[in-house]
């Protein structure tokens, strides 16, 4: 499993810390495809998911090795009483702190997109603390969803006027690059195309916590930024 980071692992639970651009289970139409549940599923028997994030989502990844671990984690996602922590670079200047308790739903024109909707749908809670403003142009944002909406971070700060600073589905698919916040940026002698800072979706999974299924004891596991999500708010703030 050399495509596969585990941050933590005892007789009940597997963590990793997936990387971007990795399914998180095998794709429906072409196994082929590399996934986390593939490759885990070379080593354990049984093997179960807990829950997924986006392909192009870094971070903390949970899965169970036993039923009795899968149901109990499962019992704590559907009683809110497991957290999950996310790290978000987004644009414009978020708030200090602040709650989205917007209900989603699926959005009729484009499969596979949400949308958020003051009546109809699923409730839907997002809190979230500001790191760090970058002027009036970007943040740096730690998030805590309190339920596991399809794309809710994406489609939540999307609805507040704070698009992911990339997110080719909910914002702007374009890439970051160093020229766009350094301003006498030059392309050294070897280069002829600038290379971008980040490229994927500026979103990580970067804790996550919840209680053991053996003694209930309190079990956190965290994931550090990526080098290019750190990149990225490095220069941020040499810049700003």
């Amino acid at each position: 499993m050399k495509n596969l980071e585990i941050i933590f692992e005892d007789d009940y639970y597997v963590v990793v810390n997936k990387q971007a651009g990795m399914l998180t289970i095998p794709d429906r139409y072409n196994d082929a495809i590399p996934s986390v549940l593939g490759e885990l599923r070379k080593k354990y028997n049984p093997i179960f998911t807990v829950h997924r994030i986006d392909k192009y989502t870094s971070g903390v990844l949970c899965f169970a090795k036993t039923e009795a671990a899968h149901k109990h984690l499962n019992t704590q996602f559907e009683k809110h009483t497991l957290q999950k922590t996310y790290q978000v670079l987004v644009l414009g200047e978020t708030e200090a702190e602040g709650k989205i308790d917007l209900n989603i739903v699926e959005d009729r024109l484009e499969a596979g997109r949400m949308d958020v909707h003051h009546k109809h749908g699923k409730a839907s809670l997002t809190n979230f603390k500001t790191i760090k403003n970058f002027g009036h142009d970007y943040s740096w944002v730690e998030v805590y969803p309190q339920t596991g909406r399809t794309h809710q971070i994406r489609v939540h700060f999307l609805a507040i006027g704070h698009p992911l600073l990339i997110d080719e589905m909910y914002g702007s698919p374009e890439p970051f690059l160093l020229s766009t916040v350094k301003k006498k940026y030059k392309l050294s002698k070897n280069e002829e195309a600038e290379k971008p800072l980040m490229a994927r979706l500026t979103l990580h999974s970067s804790k996550l916590e919840f209680n053991h299924v053996v003694d209930e004891k309190p079990i956190t596991v965290e994931a550090p930024l990526p080098k290019d999500f750190a990149a990225v708010i490095k220069q941020l703030e040499k810049n700003y």
